[in-house]
């Protein structure tokens, strides 16, 4: 494990810059990546020329650390994230998030694409974070507790801050957005589910299903940052009436969302950026 605190030294020196010092982190899911146009780009990295960063490999995901400023704050953000299903382990998933971690961030932003799994969800609309099922498999955590990072048994019964989910209501709210709240399962992946998989997975008390944010929003927590998820619907697992889903389907409709999501997110970087 000691390993583990070279790989992140190594990075957080490559990016650190006594001139900028980041209080948000924002880490973009599938086909998201349009928050990026609204910030002004100090430094855009390939995720490969940073050491020891995992790669994405997913096609919609960009590849790209972008150390910049958002409506005047200083942030840093994901275009693109990393998946259980890329065969990176939950601790390479959350390399980024503890590099985040040592360069000051306190707030994270965290976005996904989903599948809507409760029956009152529509494809397109965004639903906030409340609470997470971890169906990964794995736990980030597991292992040697690396103490730099925060305690070996950090409390998730509110994971998913209450003020922050309450501020993206308001803003919603005078954007006229309309915005669902619920909890999101993350699985394995990379394939889609059955019908009796997507049954037990709203038995169990999901709303939405992915395959990624779990792992970074527990390593956040264990890092005492305040969280926001977010969660685009782009498609309806709803298991009597399934239909076959593309890629290119799910894109469209992340797509079609963002200027939404972006609104919401902009919103809040606004706001919070008085009181950082």
């Amino acid at each position: 494990m000691i390993e583990e605190y070279r790989h992140i030294d190594a990075a957080v020196d490559y990016l650190k810059r006594d001139d900028f010092n980041p209080a948000i982190g924002i880490i973009l899911g599938t086909g998201l990546g349009g928050l990026a146009e609204k910030i002004d780009v100090d430094r855009e990295i390939d995720y490969a020329d940073i050491p020891h960063f995992p790669v994405s490999t997913v096609e919609s995901h960009h590849g790209h650390l972008l150390l910049g400023h958002l409506e005047g704050t200083p942030v840093i953000a994901m275009q693109g994230r990393f998946h259980f299903y890329e065969g990176y382990s939950a601790l390479e998933l959350v390399r980024p998030v503890r590099v985040m971690q040592q360069l000051g961030v306190k707030t994270m932003l965290v976005s996904n694409a989903c599948g809507a799994l409760n029956p009152g969800f529509r494809k397109g609309e965004l639903m906030l974070m409340e609470d997470h099922i971890n169906l990964l498999g794995d736990n980030p955590l597991r292992g040697e507790n690396l103490e730099r990072f925060g305690p070996r048994f950090p409390d998730m019964s509110d994971a998913y801050s209450a003020r922050l989910r309450q501020l993206a209501h308001r803003i919603a709210l005078e954007a006229g957005i309309r915005v669902q709240e619920g909890v999101y399962v993350a699985v394995a992946g990379p394939n889609l589910e059955t019908a009796a998989e997507y049954r037990f997975l709203r038995t169990v008390g999901a709303d939405v299903v992915g395959m990624s944010t779990i792992p970074e929003v527990i390593a956040a927590v264990q890092a005492g940052m305040e969280v926001f998820g977010i969660s685009v619907i782009t498609d309806e697992c709803f298991p009597d009436a399934l239909e076959p889903v593309a890629l290119t389907e799910i894109l469209a409709v992340a797509d079609n969302a963002q200027p939404d999501l972006t609104r919401i997110m902009t919103g809040m970087v606004q706001e919070l950026q008085e009181i950082l």
